[in-house]
């Protein structure tokens, strides 16, 4: 199999992590990667915050967690009140993905820079998952700080993070794919 598909076929959401840190040759290729996307009309309005530092994780992390019990969203409350649980996973690393507010197909560009991270570090052995979340950082003036102290440019609005890290274990196996979504007109 082609290397290219083999490293698609092979990415899983990792949700346990050493604490080894990502060395800056390989955290900047994965960021190479992100910035290497298409995106609508070659705009790039996307911004990306590469978070290192545990006690700014564990900040966002704590923040993620009261708002989203806060937020009277079942679903978000049960991950949330689940003893130990941390948004992150502990993860070293955190990048956060933002976009420029209102702009043409933003989301869509910035989907594919995230998938490129999840890709390259697949390639180079490191573990990712994206983190949802994290929009929770937005229901506080707190978060909506934090995000600004962190280098969120104004006029710019987050989407997601992606928390990356070395697997700590086994590699998880592949979920059954529904192949019934995909329809050929010949």
């Amino acid at each position: 199999m082609n290397e290219t598909l083999q490293v698609i076929a092979s990415r899983r959401s990792i949700r346990k992590y050493k604490p080894e840190q990502i060395v800056g040759e390989e955290m900047q290729r994965i960021m190479d990667a992100a910035i290497f996307a298409p995106s609508a009309r070659n705009q790039q309005k996307w911004h990306f915050t590469v978070v290192q530092n545990k006690e700014i994780i564990d900040k966002m992390a704590r923040i993620i967690q009261s708002n989203a019990l806060n937020s009277g969203e079942g679903h978000a409350a049960r991950f949330m009140s689940t003893p130990g649980f941390h948004v992150f996973f502990h993860a070293p690393t955190v990048v956060l993905i933002s976009h420029i507010t209102g702009g043409h197909f933003i989301e869509v560009d910035c989907g594919m820079a995230a998938q490129n991270i999840l890709l390259a570090a697949e390639a180079l052995g490191i573990g990712s998952c994206v983190i949802g979340f994290s929009r929770f950082l937005l229901i506080s003036q707190e978060g909506i700080d934090l995000l600004r102290e962190l280098g969120m440019p104004e006029g710019y609005s987050h989407l997601c993070a992606i928390a990356l890290g070395y697997p700590d274990g086994t590699h998880p196996s592949m979920p059954p794919r529904n192949r019934d979504v995909i329809n050929y007109i010949k």
